[in-house]
């Protein structure tokens, strides 16, 4: 299993939130691109880049992600507000490994298929979660769909993987929401990435026993809650 660092971006900075509220932010580190580097550093070799304004149709950091993306020696997934193919191609030209996609994919199915289809292995779909409810538009709308349902319509498609957030756990530290991820695990055809609530180094074993390909951490790195020595050593494939 591979540990991924989250660089979440707000208003051109890495910022990390308290259960994906805005209003909750509690790491805001003013250099992106430097933070990127810093875990690269450590030994990760994959990263996890969120642009959380433009989920929000707040704005865009899309100069940042490119900054990123140019700079990076490692693979990047990036996400964030994706809803067009034309961006899906530009962060793949830029230098994204995979692109995340989220609420278009859950709402217009026809559009994800097409972008399997046309870059097979190289498309992420972003399931939020919030007590096996799937969240989309930035949090703000609670879905009466059942995660697992979400899954078993995925399976058929040609994925890079699917990333679970619990975001009922999100930055709390007070570990993820272990059932649920098995639960998505043992029914996906494709790579599951947990997010949301990893706290120590057992949360990360857990999540790995249960079948898990990754795990996406934010909080539990920038508060220094877990060695990203320690975890890049272990899990930094």
């Amino acid at each position: 299993m591979i540990a991924i660092p989250a660089v979440d971006l707000r208003d051109g900075a890495c910022v990390q939130l308290v259960g994906g509220s805005f209003a909750q932010e509690k790491v805001r580190l003013e250099n992106p691109v430097e933070v990127a580097r810093s875990w690269e550093h450590y030994g990760f070799q994959r990263l996890h880049v969120v642009d959380l304004d433009a989920a929000t149709n707040r704005g865009s950091n899309l100069s940042i992600v490119r900054a990123l993306l140019t700079s990076s020696g490692i693979s990047v997934q990036v996400g964030g507000g994706v809803r067009s193919s034309d961006l899906v191609e530009e962060l793949l030209d830029a230098g994204a490994s995979r692109v995340i996609v989220g609420t278009r994919a859950i709402e217009e199915p026809e559009w994800l298929a097409d972008l399997a289809a046309r870059y097979p292995g190289e498309i992420i779909v972003a399931c939020d979660v919030r007590e096996r409810r799937v969240t989309t538009r930035g949090w703000a709308h609670t879905l009466p769909v059942d995660i697992l349902d979400v899954v078993g319509e995925l399976n058929s498609l040609a994925l890079g993987g699917l990333l679970v957030t619990a975001v009922h756990r999100e930055g709390q530290m007070q570990g993820t929401d272990l059932p649920l991820m098995e639960d998505v695990a043992e029914l996906s055809n494709f790579p599951v990435l947990a997010s949301g609530g990893v706290t120590t180094m057992d949360d990360i074993r857990a999540l790995e026993h249960r079948g898990l390909a990754g795990v996406v951490i934010g909080m539990a790195l920038y508060t220094g809650a877990l060695d990203p020595i320690v975890v890049a050593d272990e899990f930094g494939e």
